[in-house]
């Protein structure tokens, strides 16, 4: 009998979450820390293999005023971590080859589990991840921080909005000049016994590619209306890894004599069912300097982040988006989380931005239970206060751009629909202030702001009015 999907899987809310973590290196104990200022959760226990990072990180709890947290230090102790019936969640941040070992026990006995991209290093490993998840009914989020980036979610935003057309094509990357932390004691930033070294010694390809493709498959609504359907991928040959081993510990080193498989650059092509196109590439051992491209192509418009941010729109002219144009585009389809929860971490200087917002929504979503990164509609019809500031903001945007029509076409009405029509008094009432906050005086009043009653199948529009919708889902 095949598994029901967990596509927008909701779970019994959990007003404190308590949560057990695993791996305590760089990543883990830096996420460790952003959980110190987030509300309703509870640190119960940490596992590490290396007494040092338990050690920092029970410092890190008693530095803010936490309790003190079981420690399980010896191997396999993540084991017991996951049995524990004091713990709502699991989140891994080990090195790639444990990840799907550990969501999947952690899942198996009840937890959720949150784990460090990527989620898996094979595609056996992927169906017991999702096999899993269906199975027991628990979510399961890897931590793709990429697509909580504010350019990115500007994207999106735009993307949904239409302002950038039908989209074709999109690029992303993961270059990032690693050659130093490869070779270094993990005291001075490298990696546990080596082990991403050895992984390129047995293995090629772009075994690291969520960065960028996180946020395209958001921008194409992989999984949500398209699906990727083949790739080409093809990588260069190696010369880096073993260039800089021979320049830092000598060409007789053992080094330098360690053949590596991994090559320089990799690329891989992927084509959707609907006809898309993707480009991805990944490099850590050339000294090119740090990208994601976070590419988009559409009809009517073309953005990217890397090597420098630039917009063109069709409705702008022929030239990219430069100084006032530029910063107005972006204020104006400014994403939701960013204008909230991105404000915040600005306010309590956290020291990135996209992983608060990434931590602060899984914690919210499993706090309300809710599905993760949600319709933000369900959130507010339990009261939510983040899902009333992002109605709040996006309805005073819409009342603005909706005043300045007004006055330029002096139409008889505006009529809302779609997911605006859902969301009731939760946008129209910040709508409709914002229009009598901006609004000329001689057209006060003369122009009546309605919700459409037509189903979401209906396609007929009475083209004396106005359409408008707003996508506030991050899926």
């Amino acid at each position: 009998m095949m598994n029901r999907n967990v596509l927008h899987l909701t779970c019994p809310p959990i007003p404190v979450l308590r949560i057990g973590f695993v791996g305590l290196g760089n990543r883990g104990i830096l996420a460790l820390e952003r959980y110190m200022h987030l509300e309703g959760v509870e640190v119960k226990a940490l596992c590490d293999l290396r007494p040092r990072n338990i050690e920092r990180a029970t410092a890190l709890l008693h530095r803010f005023n936490r309790p003190a947290a079981v420690a399980y230090g010896e191997d396999g102790g993540w084991r017991q971590l996951c049995g524990r019936a004091d713990i709502d969640l699991v989140y891994i941040c080990t090195d790639w080859l444990t990840h799907t070992d550990i969501a999947v026990y952690a899942m198996q006995q009840g937890r959720h589990a949150a784990l460090e991209v990527p989620a898996a290093m094979s595609v056996a490993d992927c169906w017991r991840l999702v096999d899993t998840a269906e199975q027991t009914r628990r979510h399961c989020m890897m931590l793709e921080n990429c697509c909580y980036d504010a350019f990115a979610l500007t994207t999106l935003n735009m993307v949904r909005q239409g302002a950038l057309g039908e989209i074709t094509h999109a690029e992303g990357a993961y270059i990032h000049d690693l050659r130093r932390h490869y070779f270094a004691d993990e005291t001075e930033g490298g990696y546990h016994n080596n082990w991403i070294k050895l992984y390129s010694q047995q293995h090629t390809g772009n075994p690291y590619p969520t960065h960028g493709l996180g946020p395209i498959c958001q921008w194409m609504d992989i999984h949500r209306g398209d699906r990727m359907e083949y790739l080409v991928s093809m990588s260069s040959r190696e010369a880096g890894l073993s260039a800089y081993a021979r320049g830092q510990f000598g060409k007789h080193s053992a080094e330098a004599a360690q053949p590596y498989l991994m090559g320089d650059v990799n690329t891989t092509l992927i084509r959707t069912v609907k006809g898309r196109t993707i480009v991805l590439q990944y490099d850590v051992t050339t000294p090119r300097p740090y990208s994601r491209h976070q590419t988009v192509c559409g009809t009517k418009g073309f953005m990217q982040k890397y090597p420098v941010p630039c917009i063109l729109l069709d409705e702008y002219g022929k030239e990219p988006l430069a100084g006032e144009d530029f910063e107005k585009v972006m204020e104006r389809y400014k994403h939701p989380f960013t204008a909230t929860i991105g404000e915040e971490a600005k306010r309590k200087e956290m020291p990135n931005e996209m992983n608060y917002i990434m931590d602060y929504r899984l914690v919210h979503c499993l706090r309300n239970g809710l599905p993760l990164d949600q319709d933000v509609y369900d959130a507010a019809v339990q009261g939510d206060k983040l899902a009333q500031d992002i109605f709040d903001f996006t309805g005073t945007i819409l009342g603005e751009a909706i005043a300045d029509f007004i006055a330029f076409s002096s139409p008889e009405a505006i009529v809302l629909f779609g997911g605006l029509a859902k969301s009731g008094d939760y946008i129209m009432k910040p709508i409709q202030k914002s229009i009598d906050d901006n609004i000329l005086n001689i057209y006060k009043g003369k122009t009546k702001l309605l919700v459409s009653e037509l189903k979401d199948s209906d396609a007929a529009v009475p083209v004396s009015y106005t359409h408008l919708t707003l996508p506030t889902k991050l899926e």
